[in-house]
């Protein structure tokens, strides 16, 4: 499993102490709004993030935990998101509402797509976000996705953003 940094995040795999930050951040409902569940509770939370955890097992990486590295604190979850029927490969973001607001999601979703892009060799990447859901739409843009089109996933529309490699490269090159 990929650890990934920048000068103000460390993205790395879950670890067992990550837990009480994470249900917290999942029992908040703005956080969960477009995540199409429920504020999620601790029991939830824990089977969410085995979830999680068992995803980067399968596929060899996963939504991994966002940590501030000046404080350590438990930011969210960013990563590569793949399960079985999913419309490809996506680069995903949940961060606590704490967290909005300062560029955590966009930095963490850009390294993301650099070791998607750079190291697994893949040829686009995707990015599910709610129709009103405009905070991703803004990070997404930053990132380099567009709008491609709707899809319904899990009996949830959602819009699909996606990137390719190629338009990546040139994006970089300017």
């Amino acid at each position: 499993m990929p650890t990934l940094q920048t000068e103000r995040l460390l993205l790395r795999p879950w670890e067992p102490g990550d837990f009480e930050a994470y249900a917290a951040i999942m029992a908040d409902p703005e956080v969960v709004r477009y995540l199409g569940t429920l504020p999620l509770s601790r029991e939830d939370a824990w089977r969410n993030l085995a979830l999680l955890v068992g995803h980067g097992q399968l596929r060899g990486y996963t939504l991994n935990a966002v940590v501030e590295r000046t404080t350590g604190r438990l930011l969210g979850r960013c990563g590569l998101w793949q399960p079985e029927g999913w419309p490809g490969l996506e680069v995903g973001w949940a961060l606590g509402s704490f967290a909005w607001g300062q560029g955590f999601a966009t930095e963490a979703a850009k390294l993301w797509r650099d070791y998607a892009f750079r190291v697994l060799g893949v040829e686009e990447l995707v990015s599910l976000i709610h129709p009103s859901n405009e905070r991703s739409q803004r990070v997404a843009r930053r990132v380099g996705l567009r709008r491609l089109r709707e899809v319904e996933v899990r009996g949830v529309t959602c819009q699909l953003w996606g990137q390719t490699r190629q338009e990546a490269l040139a994006r970089k090159k300017r």
